[in-house]
């Protein structure tokens, strides 16, 4: 059975579920979310798919997830990929997730909504940037991990990579310049040049340039 995930292409929690499902091997499908428009808000989809209205979204059969992280930890169950070799392994992964959600990704997310998905009048210059300070340090505790590393952790893509690298492929500007960190540019290097990766645009249906 095909396993069905609900996204769009400028949802960076999407594009992490998307990028482990492509890479690992299962049979999956993107189903646009049409989230500028409205659909997530709409009684339909919280009634139907997610109460919490976000992507992305995950079904398989009977199996219905939200929250990437849940999604790929699901992938890694089904495929055996990504989840780490051992016990310790496996926490070291969930406490990257962990970190990604609450001081990257989120961060990330959002800074890059104001900045690029908001009319120039409407952007909250002071709030942007906080944000972008905030991200910079963020962005130097990771360079630091990566130093003498290929990986987050272990020997070969997991997870903790999987969800890294969610915004920082995405080429509108929030802040983020790869080149001011070494060892991130590398990483993400070593990770498109994986066979099978897909930029976010090319993964997922939905882009800013279906509504210029």
């Amino acid at each position: 059975m095909t396993i069905k995930l609900h996204c769009f292409g400028e949802s960076g929690h999407s594009y992490k579920a998307a990028l482990a499902l492509e890479l690992s091997g299962l049979d999956w499908e993107p189903v646009k979310i049409d989230f500028f428009g409205g659909e997530g808000r709409t009684a339909q989809f919280r009634e139907g798919l997610n109460v919490m209205g976000e992507a992305p979204v995950m079904i398989d059969g009977a199996v219905k997830l939200t929250q990437s992280g849940v999604i790929q930890d699901y992938i890694s169950e089904k495929s055996g990929k990504f989840g780490g070799c051992d016990a310790a392994e496996r926490r070291e992964i969930l406490r990257w997730i962990l970190w990604d959600n609450h001081k990257l990704s989120s961060m990330a997310g959002v800074t890059r909504f104001l900045m690029n998905f908001l009319p120039e009048d409407k952007q909250p210059k002071e709030v942007i940037a906080f944000n972008q300070g905030r991200l910079a340090g963020t962005y130097a505790v990771l360079d630091a991990h990566l130093a003498g590393r290929d990986w987050i952790v272990g020997d070969g893509i997991t997870n903790a990579d999987l969800t890294c690298c969610g915004y920082l492929y995405y080429p509108e500007p929030f802040g983020f310049d790869r080149r001011e960190f070494p060892n991130i540019d590398a990483w993400l290097t070593r990770l498109s040049d994986t066979p099978g990766w897909k930029a976010p645009y090319d993964l997922m249906p939905g882009s800013p340039a279906d509504r210029a």
